[in-house]
């Protein structure tokens, strides 16, 4: 779903309409929270989100595997697989599975390490466990299935928590003092690195940048741009693409994991095309768009990028918290 414009100002009478069904999806989620997880022979360090999507969890699913190998240990991502069809678990093969397999998401996560695909994320586990030593979840922070030994939760520096509401009538998947007992750290990405939202939470924080690719924002630098992102948070990419020496002349959002047509791909190139405009997407919209037109995503630039931790010590520090006996 693209998440609507009233979710992330101040409440008004959209939020407050839907407000009664917001209490029932986050009693829901937090009654569902509550539940015990399985425990695991092997460290289990959960990235996930208080609020849908948008915020930057899978680069932080990243960066802390990165930093895990840094430390000697081989992580392996459990990932649900949203939009993919298939049940698992499954560990996925970018040779063999698409985006309509296990997700866009799975896809990136594959190219940087072992990954599995699971709708049971205890079952998954259990297959993940033998591919390496620390498991790394992408999202789950709202799902009870597995006990965490580190629980971190990605919040947008911009946005924070939104209007402070429950799904529908705002972004928080279960209200926020629900949510704390399950949240061991925060990773503010973006904002003005002062904490924003969280600093007051009660909660370990560290924050986090979102950086283009060196060689892809050199080739952008300066060009008129035409950009499209079918992400939870576009204006994050655009934002990124402008910090990047960019001039966006045009924007287009899509809802998070789009499932793009061929169409709509040739009907935005002509499009730049007339306008003399580069056009450009995000790393994991061009996951779908090289597995549905491979001919086309030739045509599309692709603006990678990673989260880097403002202060790497304290980032490390939080990680290697899973990996101690005590943890």
């Amino acid at each position: 779903m693209r998440a609507p414009a009233f979710w992330w100002r101040p409440p008004g009478l959209a939020a407050r309409l839907l407000a009664p069904l917001g209490m029932i999806y986050g009693a829901v989620t937090a009654a569902r929270m509550k539940r015990a997880g399985t425990r695991l022979g092997i460290p289990v360090i959960c990235v996930g989100n208080p609020t849908a999507g948008g915020a930057g969890k899978t680069p932080a699913a990243l960066l802390v595997a990165d930093r895990l190998r840094s430390f000697g240990r081989r992580p392996v991502f459990l990932s649900r697989g949203y939009g993919g069809r298939l049940d698992g678990p499954l560990q996925v093969d970018p040779a063999l599975h698409g985006p309509a397999d296990c997700g866009d998401e799975p896809l990136l996560l594959a190219a940087a390490g072992p990954t599995v695909v699971a709708r049971d994320r205890r079952v998954g586990a259990e297959l993940a466990a033998t591919l390496g030593d620390v498991i790394v979840m992408d999202d789950g922070l709202q799902n009870p299935a597995l006990e965490k030994t580190l629980s971190l939760a990605v919040v947008d520096g911009a946005t924070g928590f939104g209007n402070g509401f429950c799904i529908p009538a705002g972004p928080l998947r279960a209200p926020i003092r629900d949510q704390m007992p399950k949240i061991d750290a925060f990773l503010v990405v973006g904002g003005d690195g002062s904490g924003g939202p969280v600093r007051d939470a009660g909660r370990a924080w560290t924050t986090a940048r979102l950086v283009a690719d060196p060689a892809a924002a050199a080739a952008l630098r300066g060009r008129d741009v035409s950009a499209f992102a079918g992400i939870g948070r576009p204006e994050k990419f655009f934002e990124t693409l402008r910090a990047s020496g960019a001039s966006v002349a045009r924007m287009t959002r899509f809802a998070d994991h789009h499932p793009y047509e061929r169409f709509e791909l040739e009907a935005m190139i002509a499009a730049a095309d007339r306008e003399n405009l580069a056009l450009v997407t995000t790393e994991k919209d061009m996951v779908k768009i090289r597995a549905v037109a491979p001919d086309l995503a030739a045509r599309i630039f692709c603006l990678p990028v990673t989260l880097v931790p403002d202060d790497p010590a304290a980032f490390d520090a939080l990680v290697a918290r899973a990996l101690s006996p005590s943890a």
